[in-house]
């Protein structure tokens, strides 16, 4: 990616940030994360919104909240409730995490989540993006925020290429720390975030509604074709990971322990299943229990 070696003038640079934070001003979806921008809502939207589109995690969202306000009260609860609860967002192991920092904040911050980076970053689940994110929208701090949206409105605009590298190059995080604006970084992270989620999006970009596309060094260069290695979708059918979904929607939806005479039926492939449900027990996602049941965790 050439991005880093092509920075903007001064003056196309304050323009970037004055057309990019002014449209967020005037076209900021009203999130309830962006409502309310305290601490552990900003969390639990973080956990929630990795590879999980916007409209499957709001009412998620709206419901862990509802139930689990603070990280004590998520905390009180079994793990397995926490898993119960995240439902059909995918990924559930993001469950678990969430429960285990919300233990890590009571027991290491009185309830409270943190708010330095280091202690952030030491929490389970909490990641270089995620740390940075909850620094950034709930404590204001001028932090380099690199999601997939982000990412890929640089790569066009900044490196005039479609999309970006598959995963975060040093380059690319130099590039975003040239960006950023001395004020308001806050909310230019999620101007850019929303930017990329609703205008410049991978499939169907809407440049007639891009704030900068006089500014897009890729439209300007024509829209070249990106030509990196193959960019792969995630395959759902068939796989592992649809029959690890079949067994945990089963102990999602029963209130008590499951027979594995019961697991037995939602998969033929007597091999998969068995090697879904050892992963998932591997995972810490479902428990083995006495005379053939199992049950989320405990």
């Amino acid at each position: 990616m050439t991005t880093s070696a092509t920075p903007l003038p001064l003056a196309d640079l304050t323009r970037l940030h004055d057309e990019i934070l002014d449209w967020f001003t005037r076209a900021a979806r009203d999130l309830p994360w962006r409502r309310d921008a305290s601490p552990w809502a900003v969390m639990v939207s973080e956990f929630m919104l990795q590879q999980t589109p916007v409209s499957r995690v709001l009412p998620a969202y709206e419901a862990w909240l509802g139930r689990w306000p603070t990280p004590a009260a998520l905390a009180g609860e079994s793990p397995g409730e926490a898993v119960r609860a995240w439902g059909r967002l995918g990924y559930p192991r993001r469950a678990l995490r969430l429960h285990a920092a919300a233990t890590a904040i009571v027991d290491r911050h009185d309830g409270e989540v943190p708010d330095s980076l280091d202690a952030l970053l030491a929490l389970p689940g909490v990641g270089a993006y995620t740390a940075a994110a909850i620094s950034s929208f709930a404590f204001g701090r001028r932090e380099v925020v690199l999601d997939t949206n982000v990412r890929r409105v640089f790569a066009r605009v900044i490196g005039g290429e479609q999309f970006p590298p598959a995963a975060v190059t040093g380059a690319e995080r130099d590039l975003a720390a040239t960006l950023l604006p001395v004020r308001d970084a806050h909310r230019w992270a999620a101007a850019t975030m929303e930017l990329g989620a609703v205008v410049c999006t991978a499939r169907t970009p809407r440049c007639d509604e891009c704030p900068v596309a006089d500014l897009c060094r890729w439209r300007a260069a024509d829209y070249p074709a990106y030509d990196g290695p193959v960019r792969r979708g995630q395959a759902w059918h068939g796989t592992d990971r649809q029959c690890r979904g079949r067994l945990m929607a089963v102990l999602r939806d029963t209130p008590g322990p499951v027979p594995k005479s019961t697991l037995d039926l939602v998969w033929p492939d007597a091999l998969q299943r068995e090697r879904a449900l050892d992963g998932l027990v591997a995972d810490g996602l479902v428990e083995p229990l006495a005379d053939g049941l199992f049950s989320l965790p405990r």
